[in-house]
């Protein structure tokens, strides 16, 4: 796929008054979820959710694209449809998550390496060839008070992501770069800002190094907010002030979009924030979401695992999205949770 593309491609997925929804979650990560749901952890059990998010009515009102995970991407609905067809027939574009996960970073106690680069060129291209348009890597950074991040677990993950992004160009899919600095602590909101910038410096450096092409990626950063234990927590202007800052003093212009990740928030803490992202004038990019939990949560847990739970979870997700989208022009309210 060409330069102008792939570049066309990121814009469709920033699309003004859409945004993202992240089904990429491991199976670890789904079946810990489902436990807490009372649903069995059963490959059955992940289809049947996955089906019902990707078929939910109305989706596409919201959502540009979805992310799946190397078992969703091969499944199919009993009559043979394949999901990915299911996506594209609802006009979702369809990703793919690609790294293999966060590993102990050898030296460095606490702190992790993404790893998913061996094999990675082949991958790609069979993910394409199955109809994928973008693909995702996560990298993440824990933080404290003083130490962490090191700059060496900076750099190896920030080397990894460009790595990983220009491969993905190479095959004709849209690398989203994800570096997620966590919000597990009690750093400050200050703290969170000044390792935010750090990490996306050392990203962007590792990106023109390794000459990937910013009109053709789409970057997923968290949002400045400290950390969960933290005792002071800001209000969402503060929160859309600082992140804001944050960026326009380390991304380049010429990325095409920005799509912010939700961490641990809670569903109306990320329609707020994102929210109040929109309240403020002068972002050079758009600013939209891929969310995960924010999204799925209200509809996982009225599903529960019950195919006469379906339509109402799907009601949920779709509720959500809609959210989501009254936030990306700076109209979502507290009130809309109620109607």
């Amino acid at each position: 796929m060409t330069l102008p593309a792939l570049a066309e491609t990121a814009g469709l997925l920033a699309a003004t008054g859409k945004g993202l929804l992240a089904m990429d979650e491991s199976t670890g990560t789904c079946n810990r979820r489902f436990a807490a749901a009372g649903i069995a952890q059963t490959l059955a059990m992940r289809h049947a959710y996955r089906e019902l998010l990707l078929t939910a009515p109305g989706l596409g009102e919201c959502i540009s694209g979805v992310i799946l995970v190397d078992e969703t991407v091969r499944q199919a609905q009993a009559d043979g449809t394949p999901f990915v067809q299911i996506a594209q027939e609802a006009g979702l574009l369809v990703g793919i998550k690609v790294d293999t996960g966060a590993q102990d970073l050898a030296a460095h106690p606490g702190e992790k390496i993404t790893e998913g680069l061996d094999g990675l060129r082949e991958r790609l291209q069979g993910y394409a060839a199955l109809g994928a348009r973008f693909a995702k890597w996560r990298g993440v950074f824990a933080v404290d008070g003083r130490r962490l991040p090191s700059p060496a677990c900076i750099d190896a993950n920030a080397h990894a992501l460009a790595r990983y992004a220009a491969l993905c160009q190479e095959a004709g899919l849209v690398p989203i770069v994800e570096p997620e600095v966590l919000m597990d602590g009690a750093h400050t909101q200050q703290r969170c800002q000044q390792v935010t910038e750090a990490v996306l410096r050392g990203v962007f450096a590792q990106l023109a190094r390794q000459d990937v092409r910013l009109e053709a990626l789409i970057l997923k950063p968290n949002m400045v907010i400290a950390g969960l234990a933290c005792p002071t927590q800001h209000s969402d202007a503060e929160v859309a002030e600082a992140t804001l800052q944050c960026l326009r003093r380390v991304v380049p212009a010429a990325v095409p979009g920005i799509m912010f990740l939700s961490g641990g928030q809670s569903g109306r803490d990320a329609s707020m924030r994102l929210n109040a992202l929109h309240q403020r004038p002068g972002s050079p990019w758009p600013l939209s979401f891929s969310f995960a939990r924010a999204l799925q949560h209200p509809a996982l847990d009225i599903w529960a695992g019950q195919d006469a739970n379906r339509a109402a979870a799907q009601a949920a997700l779709v509720h959500r999205a809609r959210c989501n989208r009254a936030a990306l022009s700076g109209e979502y309210d507290t009130a809309m949770e109620t109607r």
